[in-house]
């Protein structure tokens, strides 16, 4: 097989597996307005934001729907404590900015929770615990470590934990960066040998091969933040309260549980 034949045939399979839709479609894909069963009639909607292609977090399925750890969290959350929301799929970049321009209530975006963003974000408790992996191209018996990414390029997404740890150790093993807006284009950048390498959160790549994503990993996961949901300094303080109350809630009725053990295989 050429390798532009072979490239276009990933690609069409990436994009099926990763929910490759632009940003912004139809407004069923969206901005969806949700609603716990027991809402009352006059509950607050929300508006809360969200990444396109993070999954196992938030991904589009099959039928264009937005899934995932954090939306399926967000809805059972929502029911547990009857409020309503409408979700806005931005990716994570345009996410935070909309937080903090007061166009939305919340992110929830398999966000870390980091003193940087403590400045200008009031955070949950934290719903998941993550860390950092590098991975290469499925074929690539060259880079095995940190030490193999002297003189080669790393792709990273941009405003993510594993960017900030790229960043941290480039100039210490002589590699340069290149950013993308979502792991999509990153992934795709390293299997088409553009990059070497690129560097993500254990739970967001391993889902990603074992979906078929012709990446694997090489390195140990290093110790992460938190994944937390986010609400914009001094607001938005009863929203945060419920998703604490909710999240406590499903961890104690065993739907928390439920939703993980449904994306991610130990």
């Amino acid at each position: 097989m050429s390798l532009f034949k072979k490239v276009s045939v990933t690609a069409m399979a990436f994009a099926m597996v990763m929910g490759l839709a632009a940003c912004g479609g139809s407004d069923s894909n969206s901005a969806d307005a949700t609603e716990g069963t027991d809402a009352p009639a006059n509950a607050k909607k929300y508006i809360i934001a969200t990444d396109t292609t993070f999954a196992p977090f938030e991904f589009q399925n099959e039928s264009g729907q937005f899934v995932g750890i954090d939306l399926d969290l967000l809805a059972a959350i929502a029911e547990d404590q009857g409020f309503t929301y409408e979700l806005n799929p931005l990716g994570f970049n345009a996410a935070v900015q909309a937080l903090e321009a007061g166009q939305a209530d919340g992110v929830i975006a398999g966000m870390s929770i980091t003193e940087e963003r403590q400045q200008k974000f009031n955070f949950s408790e934290p719903y998941f615990d993550s860390g950092v992996v590098m991975g290469v191209a499925a074929g690539n018996e060259e880079v095995t470590s940190y030490e193999d990414l002297a003189g080669k390029t790393v792709a990273i997404k941009i405003g993510t934990e594993g960017a900030a740890f790229a960043e941290s150790i480039k100039d210490q093993y002589g590699f340069s960066t290149v950013t993308f807006d979502d792991s999509s284009a990153m992934y795709m950048d390293v299997m088409v040998g553009n990059s070497a390498a690129c560097f993500e959160d254990y739970p967001v790549m391993g889902y990603a091969i074992t979906q078929g994503v012709e990446l694997k990993m090489v390195t140990d996961m290093e110790k992460g933040s938190s994944y937390g949901f986010a609400v914009a300094k001094e607001k938005n303080a009863e929203l945060l309260e419920m998703f604490n109350n909710g999240l406590a809630n499903l961890k104690e009725n065993g739907k928390y549980q439920e939703i993980m053990d449904t994306y991610i295989q130990k």
